[in-house]
């Protein structure tokens, strides 16, 4: 029977959405120029001229984690999907934490994001000879100047978001076309003239300097494919499950073959110097060593609609997440009000958009956006591993039947999905032993190992807390049944005016 925490029928989400919707909010989440042309830079740091090999190899227990999701989605369709299935498959406290810390990682990336969109348009500017405002020399490398520009455009994107999901899609599936073309005729013409000769040693996971850096390099690239899981979070607005399952799979697969070509065109034109040192700035440096003004400019023309569609696909499923948890009283009620104008839970997509705001400024701590990149890229890769291992396992909990009843089904449904989460709480348990062995204090520092450990562990220990107060202040059924609230339950919705 549908749960009423509010004692009415809990509101649903309009159904409106198609596959290719679900693939261009899910590919915006991901946003595969934004990885490429920052993340390539930030994990060439860490394992060198190596990025083909890392990408495949971080893939592997990805693909796992999607198989765990298509499964899970078909069965049980709801926005909160992890937090729902993970509730009930294992436990409410993992459930909520599952939650919880999608909803912190996110807001995370949109602070970092909303930085580097602001550094992409202060390249821009200094490509159109705009080099100072107001005073002041406009510098892309500024955390304070770049997230001030940044938030203008997340107050702008959210505001795009209330209006309903269909209307985000199309914006971004048209930045995604002109996205991919760029990528694509850039990357292509950086393979076949680049100055450096191509190597199948890029291939070999096992010329990766060292276990630390490949466990650094693995969930780092993680990173770079998180996102894909967006298409599952509007679930309850397609019109049909199996479409977002669909379009969760196909935007994994051509992530898979974005970064290879990224990868592979970056080191056949840089150096690992020039890989490694240029940070936000790395996909403006490439398109400047493949051509002259203004088509040099496209990439990071590029990076800027990256970066404004990541923003909005952000903005979105942690929106509809948190719609989820509230309608289960894990969270307060204004999570689940649904404007009866626009069909989306308007009031928690603009909060959302609020606390990212105040992330970002929290950000100005670490002065250059380069330090602040590297801080906000390996937290949220630790607390994402975290997140889909425990779906997986969710997934294998719920599943395991199949062994017993068709082999070929359980390694698919049970075996896989449980091995990849092993390979993810492995890579993560070491990497932040690793951090923690690193260094002997603490300081507000992308080098300091300390620190690095420091932001995901209070991520999850938040986590615990609202956990507690869910359970023990608010009283959520959730936390009796493990089960959330019915994604068909009655809408009480009319036709927009």
């Amino acid at each position: 029977m549908t749960q009423k925490p509010y004692g009415v029928d809990p509101p649903s989400l309009r159904k409106s959405l198609g596959v290719v919707d679900g693939v261009a909010i899910a590919a915006s989440s991901t946003a595969a120029t934004t990885s490429i042309g920052i993340g390539l830079g930030v994990t060439a740091g860490v394992v060198g001229l190596h990025l083909p090999a890392i990408m495949l190899l971080a893939f592997l227990p990805v693909l796992g984690i999607a198989g765990a999701y298509s499964r899970l989605n078909r069965v049980e369709p709801n926005a909160g999907n992890g937090y729902v299935w993970v509730g009930r498959s294992l436990t409410p406290w993992l459930g909520f934490l599952v939650g919880w810390v999608n909803i912190v990682a996110t807001v995370a990336f949109l602070a970092y994001t909303t930085a580097v969109t602001g550094s992409a348009m202060l390249q821009l500017a200094g490509e159109a000879g705009l080099h100072e405002a107001a005073g002041f020399t406009l510098d892309p490398g500024s955390t304070a100047q770049t997230t001030a520009v940044g938030v203008v455009v997340l107050v702008a994107v959210t505001l795009t978001a209330v209006t309903g999901v269909r209307t985000a899609a199309r914006l971004q599936g048209g930045l995604l076309v002109f996205e991919y073309v760029v990528l694509l005729g850039f990357c292509g013409y950086g393979i076949v003239t680049g100055p450096h000769p191509f190597r199948l040693s890029w291939f070999d996971p096992f010329a990766i300097p060292s276990a630390s850096a490949l466990a650094q390099g693995m969930l780092l690239s993680v990173f770079c494919y998180w996102g894909f899981e967006a298409a599952f979070t509007v679930n309850e607005e397609v019109r049909d499950p199996k479409d977002a399952s669909r379009a969760g799979t196909i935007t994994l697969v051509t992530m898979l073959g974005l970064f290879l070509l990224g990868s592979v065109a970056f080191q056949r034109v840089l150096s690992e110097d020039e890989l490694a040192g240029h940070g936000a700035q790395g996909l403006a440096y490439f398109g400047d060593r493949l051509a002259s003004q203004p088509l040099a400019a496209l990439p990071l023309v590029a990076l800027m609609f990256s970066a404004v569609a990541s923003l909005q696909a952000g903005v979105i499923p942690t929106a509809r997440g948190m719609f989820a948890m509230s309608r289960d009283s894990t969270l307060g009620p204004v999570w689940s009000k649904v404007s009866s104008r626009y069909g989306t839970p308007a009031a928690g997509t603009l909060l959302i958009g609020a606390l990212a705001a105040a992330v970002a400024a929290l950000a100005l701590v670490i002065p250059r956006l380069a330090d602040m990149i590297m801080a906000t890229v390996n937290a949220v890769g630790i607390v994402v591993a975290l997140s889909y291992a425990l779906t997986a396992l969710a997934a294998a909990a719920r599943f395991r039947g199949l062994l017993r009843e068709d082999w070929r089904q359980g390694i698919r449904a049970v075996v896989l999905p449980s091995l990849s989460a092993a390979a993810l709480l492995g890579l993560g348990g070491y990497l932040a032993w690793s951090f923690y062995t690193s260094t002997d204090h603490l300081e507000v520092s992308a080098d300091n190992g300390w620190f690095l450990l420091l932001v995901p562990a209070l991520m999850i220990a938040s986590g615990c807390v609202a956990a507690a107060w869910a359970k023990w202040v608010r009283r959520s059924p959730y936390f009796r049944t493990g089960r959330g609230t019915d994604a068909d339950a009655p809408r009480l919705l009319t036709a927009p005016r």
